[in-house]
């Protein structure tokens, strides 16, 4: 299956879901389908995606939050998984999209290419109890249903060809997109009048 048949499969589903990808390919087939607001396209900070959406989802734990992810960028941040284990943030799905390959940064092969290196095993292993393979749309679909409808953390790891888009290019730069991004991320914790709880030892706490 292709990255972007995927996107196409949950694009519907995404309508007002926060939504942060990583650089490249995953970003532009994401934008091709059409822009919304809620949708940050994380440029030149490659592996970083999920940290983002870990930070997100800790801030607006009433919302969901979906990253979209590469197998390139999960490994440069294996790290992320024992992070998203320990904290757990239970309105987190990570998606990755293994193509066995920097699809992006000129097509070199991946460490996941051969079959030995297994993502969804390494996140299990971290320590996240839903984290699924799958390598065809009907087990990808049934995986993101099962995932939207968990109140927990859920990785899924999809396998997918070494195919991009046809051209690159969006109609503005990642300052205009992170500060669109960011207010739309601001209104919706104002409309929720959630406040994080004080940090203990901080003024305030009790």
């Amino acid at each position: 299956m292709e990255r972007a048949q995927c996107l196409e499969l949950i694009y519907p589903e995404i309508e007002d879901k926060l939504v942060v990808t990583i650089m490249g390919a995953c970003a532009q087939e994401l934008y091709d389908l059409g822009h919304r607001e809620n949708f940050f396209y994380l440029q030149h900070a490659m592996g970083l995606a999920s940290s983002i959406g870990l930070g997100l989802a800790s801030y607006l734990p009433h919302e969901k939050v979906i990253v979209l992810d590469g197998d390139g960028s999960a490994l440069m941040n294996l790290g992320t998984f024992t992070t998203l284990a320990r904290y757990r943030p239970r309105n987190l799905l990570h998606i990755i999209f293994d193509n066995g390959s920097l699809l992006s940064t000129g097509g070199f092969e991946s460490h996941t290419t051969s079959g030995i290196t297994d993502l969804a095993a390494i996140a299990r292993g971290a320590g996240i109890e839903h984290a699924v393979a799958v390598d065809s749309p009907m087990a990808f679909g049934e995986a993101f249903v099962e995932a939207m409808e968990r109140d927990d953390l859920s990785v899924i790891v999809a396998r997918v060809d070494a195919v991009g888009p046809d051209n690159y290019g969006m109609d503005f730069a990642l300052p205009e997109n992170a500060f669109r991004f960011r207010r739309c991320v601001q209104e919706r914790r104002a409309a929720t009048g959630w406040t994080p709880p004080p940090m203990p030892g901080h003024m305030g706490a009790a």
